[in-house]
């Protein structure tokens, strides 16, 4: 019995899930402002409302504020008269800043300061969208509930933010010293970030998180180029991606992000974007690894001591 209820919650809850996001593609399509559309919405309603992410709702105003504020960086420092690679520097480190600041570790706040600065965003109708998406996943999971019985606050390893920023500086510099245009791909970060503070993690891992995030931006692309219809692509997307993780067997929020990228990047870059995530995935998530690898050799050894 508790099973079946427990199966009707989460279909509810993709449902729930699936017509907010979908919601937020009408608006934009409507209104005729791609600057609406935040990808990282999509997997923060998947990880909020249908995975109930603890990390991501155990302190529910920060849902809205963390993403929020971030955000407002991402926004102001793309109005400054610098670099693209100077701008995606400064926003990374005002944002690990912020974070560290507030006590928060979540990371679709990164996702969101990013977005500013690598789609060129420069409408206020952004920020707004930004305050009014987040506040209503806040509202979701208050009015539902779904943070009750998690502990408020946990143990923030803060030393993977200098590490995260360490290993983002590393793929940037590269992809500015060959030319690559794709070195900063949002939803990818966000795992990155997330993957860091696993107390586990394995070759097998890497291998699934890089699988699904290219075969997510793939599907994405295509669909996005093939249908005229956003809020037919959005649709497909979403039941797509809840396919695919099934099929792997794997939770990644960010899955649900990545094909909405194509309706906020520039034709030409959403058309590199299959290979430049396959590329993107396979360098940051062998950085990872080798961290990982040797923070475990690390802890090994101090075991034994």
């Amino acid at each position: 019995m508790d099973s079946a209820v427990s199966k009707i919650v989460t279909i509810l809850s993709y449902i729930i899930s699936f017509t907010f996001i979908i919601a937020m593609i009408t608006a934009s399509v409507m209104l005729k402002d791609p600057e609406i559309i935040l990808p990282e919405v999509a997997a923060m309603a998947i990880a909020m409302w249908v995975y109930r992410e603890a990390g991501w709702i155990r302190q529910p105003p920060k849902i809205f504020l963390a993403p929020s504020i971030t955000a407002a960086i991402g926004f102001v420092v793309n109005q400054l008269h610098i670099t693209y690679i100077g701008k995606v520097s400064l926003t990374l480190i005002l944002m690990m800043l912020f974070l560290r600041i507030i006590q928060s570790n979540l990371g679709p706040s990164i996702a969101t300061g990013l977005l500013p600065v690598v789609t060129n965003a420069n409408e206020w109708s952004f920020i707004i969208s930004v305050f009014i998406f987040t506040f209503i996943l806040m509202l979701g999971v208050l009015v539902f509930k779904l943070n009750i019985g998690l502990e408020k606050k946990v143990k923030i390893q803060y030393k993977y933010m200098l590490v995260f920023l360490v290993l983002t500086f590393m793929w940037i510099g590269l992809c500015g010293l060959v030319g690559y245009q794709l070195a900063v791909i949002p939803p990818i970060l966000v795992v990155v970030f997330e993957s860091l503070q696993k107390p586990m993690y394995n070759g097998k891992m890497a291998f699934k998180q890089g699988l699904v995030l290219t075969i997510s931006a793939t599907v994405g692309t295509m669909l996005y180029f093939a249908i005229d219809s956003w809020i037919l692509v959005t649709l497909f997307d979403m039941i797509l991606m809840l396919i695919l993780l099934r099929i792997v067997g794997i939770r990644i929020p960010a899955v649900y992000a990545f094909p909405l990228l194509p309706f906020v990047f520039p034709d030409d870059i959403v058309a590199m974007l299959p290979l430049g995530s396959l590329i993107t995935c396979v360098f940051l998530f062998v950085l990872v690894l080798m961290y990982k690898k040797l923070e475990m050799k690390r802890r090994g050894k101090v075991m034994q001591m």
